[in-house]
């Protein structure tokens, strides 16, 4: 069974989780967490990020022991499955070693189920791989696992091999999701996956693609067209090769970032219908009454997947110049995110990120921070991202990209909402944009508040204050 939702540790929310010990998530809360979507919410799926966070490698042994009753009914690794994202070496440099150990440790959580279910058993059989960008990329860690890692068991040490002295490596391989986060992997998705599928007998591949990241840097219009020309493609790939193809989608609670809330997960399934699995960020699980995100999780469980329609080329001509203008328009606004990210609080702990645009750039010499922290600092002064760039397009352009962004008018409601006109004062640039918000309304609120940040008297509970307003953090 292939999840619909997959629980996700990224800490987008507003308010802190009634069985979080402190402000900052650490490990033992995760291990809690992955139990509460999987027990209370009923998610299918819990992301365990190695990939830059410190996370408790012993989740699995903790989850049978913490609650080994309703892990004896519902089995881990078949109604539920928990999936590491590993470091990808070919850009982090720093953390390529704990790729290794993050693998070693899933013959380990093998053996604990093994144990616990007194039977053969894989709780854990998927890894996904960020930063994807080849089928090279994947092919090294699938033949990393397979060969060194369950395939040493058969060398021998001094004078006995070495399964038969600490016991069989399970399972014998695994499966790569590859995660495309760039302009490039993602239009190119089919064909790395093409590749990687080659001599390989695969029932199925999971393929995810980035959504937050992609908007970050290149505006939302072209994350959310880029998105959908991979899952067509994908779509092809699949009644070429007779391999089915699973697409995951990463969508957060900001429009800019997916606009995946209880309220709006029908809009966004309606968006994406051929993908399989929708990520569930922390403030779709924090920041809403759990009956409607349990109503929520229901309604995306109990729908069919559908088909994936194409975006006509000439809607892609569209993008170079509001790509252009997104990029202008950020590069001024640069400073002024980075200052207001100071103020931006952290939920979980995290360690140093480097490479992609979504973990660190260059911009005017400086970094522009994670998504999150980009999202929440540009709402915060009353710049919702997902204004930036909209000005470079003629209304009858908009129209033609609505035909194939179903949401899109929507989503730039919802950003007007939180607009801020007074910003032209300060971003002449953004001049356009004050004409265009008199179409829609304006929470005060909201305003007040992002007008104070502006004035000079930026501090964490002015951010919160006005992320509650709109129900998320970033």
């Amino acid at each position: 069974m292939i999840p619909r939702l997959m629980s996700t540790q990224h800490p987008d929310n507003v308010y802190i989780p009634f069985f979080a010990s402190s402000p900052v998530m650490g490990g033992e809360d995760e291990v809690t967490e992955a139990f509460y979507a999987f027990n209370v919410l009923g998610m299918g799926e819990q992301m365990w990020d190695f990939e830059g966070k410190e996370v408790d490698e012993f989740v699995v042994k903790k989850l049978f022991e913490r609650h080994g009753h309703f892990f004896r009914r519902r089995r881990l690794g078949r109604e539920f499955r928990l999936t590491p994202r590993v470091p990808n070496p070919s850009v982090e440099k720093a953390e390529a070693k704990l790729l290794l150990e993050t693998l070693e440790t899933i013959p380990r959580s093998a053996d604990y189920a093994r144990i616990f279910y007194s039977e053969e058993a894989a709780p854990i059989f998927e890894v996904i791989l960020p930063m994807a960008t080849s089928p090279v990329e994947l092919n090294r860690v699938y033949e990393l696992y397979r060969r060194y890692i369950a395939g040493k068991q058969y060398k021998r040490v001094y004078d006995i091999k070495l399964h038969e002295w600490i016991g069989e490596f399970y399972p014998k391989e695994i499966s790569v999701i590859p995660l495309f986060e760039t302009k490039e992997a993602i239009l190119g998705a089919a064909a790395v996956v093409a590749e990687y599928l080659k001599g390989k007998e695969f029932e199925y591949q999971r393929v995810f693609l980035a959504r937050s990241d992609p908007a970050l840097n290149y505006g939302l219009i072209s994350a959310v067209l880029y998105d959908k020309k991979a899952l067509f493609d994908l779509q092809v790939l699949e009644e070429e090769t007779g391999v089915e193809v699973y697409p995951i989608v990463g969508v957060g609670g900001a429009p800019f970032r997916g606009h995946f809330t209880p309220e709006n997960v029908d809009a966004v399934m309606d968006e994406y219908p051929s993908a399989q699995t929708y990520t569930v960020q922390s403030s779709f699980k924090y920041d809403w009454p759990t009956k409607e995100v349990m109503k929520a999780v229901e309604r995306v469980k109990s729908r069919r997947r559908g088909r994936a329609d194409p975006v006509p080329e000439e809607v892609f001509s569209l993008l170079k110049k509001y790509e252009e203008r997104y990029s202008r328009e950020l590069k001024a606004l640069a400073p002024y995110i980075r200052e207001i990210a100071k103020y931006v609080p952290s939920r979980r702990r995290r360690k140093l990120h480097i490479g992609l645009f979504g973990y660190s750039r260059e911009v005017n010499g400086s970094a522009l921070p994670r998504a999150i922290k980009f999202t929440a600092s540009l709402y915060s002064i009353g710049i919702p991202p997902e204004l930036l760039g909209l000005s470079a397009l003629s209304e009858r352009e908009l129209d033609e990209i609505s035909d194939h962004y179903l949401g899109l008018y929507r989503d730039i409601e919802f950003a007007f909402r939180y607009f801020n006109p007074s910003v032209v004062e300060k971003f002449p640039f953004l001049g356009p944009l004050p004409e265009m918000a008199k179409s829609y309304e304006r929470d005060e609120g909201h305003g007040e508040i992002t007008s104070a940040i502006l004035s000079g008297q930026p501090n964490e509970s002015l951010v919160v204050e006005a992320a509650g307003i709109r129900g998320f953090l970033g």
